[in-house]
């Protein structure tokens, strides 16, 4: 049996003078183990692309279709009125931002010579709020293929810990 503890120094040695004290006593000692769990170093939004791959294998896809698919779906989107001859500039430059950030034409403006360009934003620049709602989405359609997800538990750390805006 191999026990294996991992500790700052400092804890290391009152953990160590503890014990001293303890079996100089003559007491007996008790230990707790656990399974060990995946330590996971992700945040919101590495979170949602594990998941979007995870569901891009289930259902014949790739992850950046699934993800374009919940960004457009409950993502940030501004709608813009464009004048016509700088729409295909406006729509190739916005989508060069990233692979969440998409534009598409949605109809004419009431502007003369304009169109309505929705514009979503990637994940990235999303509030903590916004994070939430996206990745509440995926999780969800996770849980409605039988894709194991974080618990809640963890989801509310990841939240806790999203370094977007407020």
């Amino acid at each position: 049996l191999v026990l294996a503890l991992s500790l700052s120094p400092q804890q290391a040695q009152e953990g160590v003078a503890e014990l001293k004290e303890v079996l100089a006593k003559g007491k007996k000692l008790e230990a707790t183990i656990d399974k060990q769990k995946r330590k996971r170093s992700l945040d919101m939004n590495s979170y949602a692309w594990v998941l979007c791959q995870k569901l891009a294998e289930v259902i014949g896809s790739t992850k950046e279709l699934v993800y374009q698919g919940f960004i457009k779906d409950v993502g940030q989107f501004e709608i813009v009125p464009i004048r016509d001859d700088a729409v295909e500039r406006w729509i190739r430059n916005w989508n060069a931002k990233g692979l969440g950030w998409h534009s598409e034409i949605m109809s004419d403006s009431k502007l003369e010579g304009y169109k309505n360009v929705i514009s979503y934003y990637g994940s990235s620049v999303y509030s903590v709020s916004e994070m939430s709602v996206l990745l509440n989405e995926i999780v969800g359609e996770c849980l409605n293929l039988g894709i194991d997800t974080m618990s809640p538990k963890e989801l509310k750390s990841l939240e806790e810990s999203w370094g977007g805006k407020s």
